[in-house]
């Protein structure tokens, strides 16, 4: 069993690889593999590594935890510390949060940086972050100019970004991510956190995919990518404003005296170690809270947190309560995106709690949710994906189809929607949880879920409840007030009607094979653009051009021309010929060998797609006449 290894952080590393000379970067990659099961842990809490009789690396982690200090990174050999045994000690350890989040907020003036989620980890709204900036009362016109620094920083994040595509996974090794990690932190110092936060998404999808983890997905990475090269960009050229430069830091300002009702609950789990729980709230105007409990620990903590107390002005609560009852808070502090701070001014008293049918929550239920998701589709990207964006809908359940449950919303016409669990995890009881709900067809549940924008028809659910007046639906205890946290409580047989109604509640739901609920992502000839993106990735430039040689480009882009997506079979034969563009000299040298060009392409084509690919996902929730999906045009 291989020994945990403490964080580092990504400048730490990044010195270690540039000292390197170039000899030892090419034996970089062979010396880090395996390192990681040579480790061996001290009685002192610092972790060894040997390589042969004579060398020696020492990573001591300071209190947090975190190699953050050159000098708490040694080597015995005499090369030291610019020596490959030091960098490949370094480069075996996981890589550190540059922020990490902070498990409560500076009383009346910041609050915690990050939850930790793996949704959002560093960005939210442009709203919030322009509001955090201090700059929330200026006229949109109104952008402040980038200074030196920062437009040095985002051009040199561009060009190790382009290097890092056009070597791709295959060729991007420890000196590839090396040039990122410093990029990134020279960002950091910057003032240009989110353009930081990108390039490490990007270095730790690297890793991913070059050791094969069973978590890696080509397509996060190639999103990640398109993030990071979007916002380096856009950066560079000295138009971005506030929701692109971000905030390392986001500001709570006085809230006043507010009432507010738990909604729900859900774990959170990083993947960068971090483990707790976010509590959904609700303001009797309709406005959205949060209140999150989030620190190292991981799974464990996160398990766990749901019964923590809330550490909020002295309420006697625990998460569990809080997310069942309410709170009265004098002197709030809030933060931009809704998240309640703990300041040392902060009184709460406890409130009974409502169900969803009464108070605030009962208007999340009174739409269709195609009309929830294409007002988050029409947001901002970043305002669509922060942790409050729930919608609520009551669905009947159709059955289980692949990995995931199929529902049909209880509105004339609707279309079949998709149920994912919120988070995998096995060790979070979501999966299981919808696992029994989906052998109970025709069954009616109320869900309260954040749709999934890179889906067709997706909703991950975090609780779910019975529908008010039907027969066949949930029966919960009554002091779960209605609704079970999916990611919390376990549902038992006894919280299911009895199986004498399930015949006739199973035909008025009319179950439907999968091959007949209509996916337009899927059926669209969008994923040959798609697979080019992902070659990119995976196998670098050189992987593109033979990729577009002969006459297999024609033949794959035709089928786009024929559907009416001209636009993206054109970037995509433009990114095709890019890649395969390698001018040279009369001495058969590079004439141009600038990554920009190929850079620039890559990311029109990743642009499109992803544009494209969210106006089917929200056609995808659009009721039609005969209840059909509208298919791609």
């Amino acid at each position: 069993m291989s020994t945990e290894l403490p964080p580092v952080a990504p400048e730490v590393l990044a010195e270690a690889v540039e000292s390197l000379t170039a000899r030892l970067r090419k034996k970089l990659d062979d010396a880090t593999a395996g390192c990681a099961d040579a480790a061996t842990r001290e009685t002192d809490g610092s972790v060894t590594f040997r390589f042969g009789e004579d060398a020696v690396v020492t990573l001591r982690p300071g209190p947090a935890g975190t190699v953050t200090e050159a000098g708490q990174a040694t080597c015995t050999c005499l090369l030291a510390p610019r020596c490959l045994h030091r960098a490949a000690a370094l480069g075996a350890a996981p890589l550190a949060d540059a922020a990490p989040p902070e498990p409560e907020p500076v009383p009346e003036s910041a609050g915690s940086a990050a939850d930790g989620t793996e949704r959002a980890p560093a960005a939210a709204s442009a709203e919030a972050e322009a509001e955090a900036e201090g700059a929330s009362d200026e006229p949109a016109e109104s952008v402040p100019a980038l200074t030196a620094a920062q437009l040095g920083a985002a051009a040199a994040l561009w060009h190790a970004a382009a290097e890092a595509l056009a070597a791709g996974v295959t060729a991007g090794g420890a000196v590839v991510q090396a040039e990122l990690l410093r990029a990134a932190h020279t960002a950091r110092l910057a003032g240009l956190p989110r353009a930081e936060a990108a390039a490490l998404r990007v270095v730790r999808g690297l890793r991913a995919a070059r050791e094969r983890r069973t978590a890696h997905r080509l397509g996060d990475l190639t999103g990640s990518f398109r993030e990071l090269l979007h916002t380096a960009g856009v950066l560079a050229s000295g138009t971005a404003g506030p929701a692109l430069t971000g905030t390392s830091r986001r500001a709570y300002t006085p809230g006043g005296s507010l009432q507010v009702q738990g909604l729900c609950r859900e774990p959170v789990l990083s993947a960068t170690g971090y483990g707790g729980v976010v509590t959904h709230l609700l303001a009797p105007d309709g406005s959205r809270y949060s209140i999150s409990d989030v620190r190292p620990g991981g799974l464990a903590r996160a398990r766990g947190a749901g019964r923590a107390s809330v550490a909020l002005g002295g309420a006697t609560l625990d998460h569990a309560g809080l997310a069942r009852g309410g709170l009265r808070i004098v002197g709030a502090t809030v933060s931009p995106e809704g998240r309640l701070g703990a300041g040392r001014g902060v009184k709460a008293t406890p409130l009974p709690g409502a169900a969803w049918t009464d108070g605030p929550a009962a208007p999340l239920f009174a739409r269709p949710a195609a009309e929830a998701v294409a007002e988050l589709l029409a947001a901002p990207a970043e305002a669509a994906e922060t942790e409050t964006a729930l919608i609520g809908c009551d669905v009947t359940v159709v059955g289980a189809a692949g990995d995931h449950l199929l529902v049909r919303e209880a509105v004339p016409h609707a279309p079949l929607l998709r149920l994912l669990p919120a988070h995998p995890h096995p060790e979070l009881p979501h999966t299981e949880n919808l696992r029994r709900i989906a052998s109970y067809p025709g069954l009616r549940l109320r869900v309260l879920g954040r749709p999934d924008l890179d889906r067709a028809a997706t909703l991950r659910p975090v609780a779910v409840g019975p529908v008010p007046g039907a027969q066949y639906t949930l029966r919960l205890p009554e002091d779960w007030l209605g609704r079970a946290d999916l990611g919390y409580d376990r549902l038992q047989g006894e919280h299911f009607p009895a199986p004498a109604a399930a015949t006739e509640a199973a035909g008025e739901a009319g179950p439907v094979p999968a091959a007949d609920a209509p996916d337009p992502l899927a059926d669209a000839p969008l994923w040959r653009v798609r697979r080019l993106l992902e070659t990119g990735v995976a196998g670098g430039r050189r992987a593109v051009a033979e990729a577009a040689r002969g006459t297999a480009a024609q033949a794959a882009y035709g089928p786009l021309r024929r559907a009416g997506l001209t636009a993206a079979a054109d970037l995509a034969t433009a990114l095709a010929a890019e890649a395969d563009r390698r001018p040279r000299d009369a001495f058969g040298r590079l004439a141009d060998p600038s990554p920009d060009g190929y850079a620039w392409a890559w990311l029109a084509a990743a642009t499109h797609l992803a544009a494209a690919e969210r106006s089917l996902v929200a056609a995808s929730w659009t009721a039609t006449p005969n209840g059909a999906t509208p298919a791609a045009s």
